[in-house]
C-alpha cells in the first residue's frame, strides 16, 4: 500500500479538485477528449446526438404497497427496464434528511486539504477504501474530470471501520444512506424479479449476503467542459445502481446511440440496470451504457450505490428465462463474479471493450 502511495505521488498526482481550486483557465492536455469521443454539448458529433433532456420514467414506489396497484407498478418497471435499463424512483423510502446529510458529509470531505485525502489513495482496485481521481489515475489514457472514494458499504459493520475517518461525521451519516440503500436495494430487486416472472425472493440469500461498493464522486467546475467527460461511456458491473446525484450531469445512451440527459429531480433516485442484471435475465433486460459531463460553474456530487452478488458468486442466465418453451434453448451469457470484473479491468482497458461482451455467447 505504501508503495502505490509512493508512486502516485511521484508520477504527480494531482486531483481535478485540486485543479479547479487552483484556477487553471484550461484542462490540461492530459484530460483532453479525442474529438470523436467529446460530449458535444447540445451537437452533434460524428453521428451521436446529444438530445435535449428527455422525458424518462419516474415510479412511485409507494404504491408498490397497495395490493391493487402493485401489478401496475411491476409493470412499469418491466417498462422501464427494457427500454432504458434504467428509471428514477420518488417515494422511495430513504428521508430527505439521511440524503442531505450524506450529501454534506461529502461535502466536507472533497473540501479536505489533499494530503489529508491522500491517506487513502490506491491504485489497487480491490482495495476496500480508495481514493482517487480520474477513473485509475495511475493507468488511464486520457485523465478524467473526478474525484472519488469508493468503499466496500455492506455487511456495514464489517467495513465501516476502514472509512474516512475526517470529517468526523462522514462515518455515520454515509453509513445511515448506505444501510438505507440495501434496503432499497431488496425492494428494487423484488420487483424486477417479479417483472421478469421470476419469484420475487429470486437469489434472496445472495443478495442479502451481497457486495455493495459505494462510490462518492465528486466533479467540480471544469473549465472547458466541451472536451472533458467526468465519466467515459460505460456499463456498471452491478446487479443495479441507485444513484443520488445533487445536480444534471448524468447522460444515458439510448437505442439509436444517441446521448440522453438524465433529468435532475429534487428528492428522486436513480436506478440503472448492471451487467448482472443483463446476465440473470439472459439479454431480456439490458445494462445500460452512461457517461457524466462537466459543467463550468457547477460542481457536482453523486453518490452511486454498485449492488452486486457476494465477491466470488458467480451469476449465471435465470433457468426459468433460458428454457422458457423451448427445453433446448442456451443461455446467451456465460456466468461470472464481481471478482472477475475486478480481475478484467486490472488488466484490460474496459472502455475499449466492456467487460458484459467478453462474456456473451455468439449466436449459432
Amino acid at each position: 500500500m505504501e508503495e502505490t502511495k509512493k508512486s502516485l505521488l511521484d508520477d504527480s498526482f494531482t486531483s481535478a479538485m485540486t485543479l479547479t481550486n487552483s484556477g487553471v483557465p484550461q484542462v490540461p492536455d492530459r484530460y483532453v477528449l479525442p474529438p470523436s469521443q467529446r460530449p458535444a454539448l447540445g451537437s452533434t458529433s460524428l453521428g451521436t446526438t446529444t438530445t435535449e433532456t428527455t422525458t424518462l420514467p419516474v415510479i412511485d414506489l409507494s404504491l408498490l404497497h397497495q395490493p391493487s396497484l402493485r401489478s401496475r407498478v411491476i409493470h412499469e418497471i418491466n417498462m422501464a427496464c427494457k427500454e432504458f435499463g434504467f428509471f428514477q424512483v420518488i417515494n422511495h423510502g430513504i428521508p430527505s434528511s439521511v440524503v442531505k446529510d450524506a450529501l454534506d458529509a461529502a461535502t466536507l470531505f472533497f473540501d479536505l486539504p489533499v494530503e489529508e485525502k491522500m491517506r487513502l489513495v490506491s491504485a489497487n482496485v480491490h482495495e476496500p477504501v480508495r481514493y482517487g481521481t480520474s477513473l485509475n489515475h495511475s493507468t488511464d489514457r486520457v485523465h478524467y474530470w473526478r474525484d472519488f472514494i469508493k468503499h466496500y458499504s455492506h455487511p456495514l459493520p464489517k467495513w465501516i471501520d476502514m472509512w474516512p475517518s475526517n470529517p468526523p461525521c462522514y462515518k455515520e451519516k454515509v453509513g445511515k444512506y448506505a444501510e438505507a440503500t440495501h434496503v432499497l436495494h431488496k425492494q428494487l430487486i423484488e420487483a424486477i424479479a417479479e417483472s421478469l416472472g421470476l419469484e420475487k425472493n429470486y437469489l434472496q440469500e445472495e443478495i442479502e449476503e451481497g457486495s455493495q461498493v459505494m462510490a462518492v464522486n465528486c466533479y467540480p467546475a471544469c473549465p472547458e467542459p466541451a472536451i472533458a467527460l467526468g465519466m467515459p461511456p460505460h456499463s456498471d458491473f452491478s446487479s443495479l445502481t441507485i444513484l443520488l446525484q445533487s445536480s444534471q450531469g448524468l447522460q444515458i445512451m439510448d437505442h439509436n446511440k444517441n446521448w440522453v440527459r438524465v433529468p435532475y429531480i429534487e428528492g428522486a433516485l436513480i436506478v440503472q440496470l448492471g451487467d448482472q442484471m443483463e446476465v440473470m435475465s439472459n439479454g431480456i433486460y439490458k445494462s445500460v451504457i452512461h457517461r457524466v459531463t462537466v459543467n463550468k460553474d457547477v460542481r457536482r456530487l453523486s453518490f452511486a450505490s454498485l449492488h452486486s452478488l457476494p465477491l466470488h458468486k458467480k451469476i449465471s442466465p435465470a433457468a426459468k428465462l433460458v428454457n422458457g418453451n423451448n427445453d433446448n434453448a442456451e443461455p446467451a451469457y456465460g456466468e461470472f463474479s464481481f471478482n472477475d470484473f475486478l480481475e478484467y479491468i486490472s488488466s484490460n482497458d474496459f472502455i475499449q471493450q466492456r467487460f458484459i461482451d467478453t462474456i456473451k455467447k455468439s449466436s449459432p
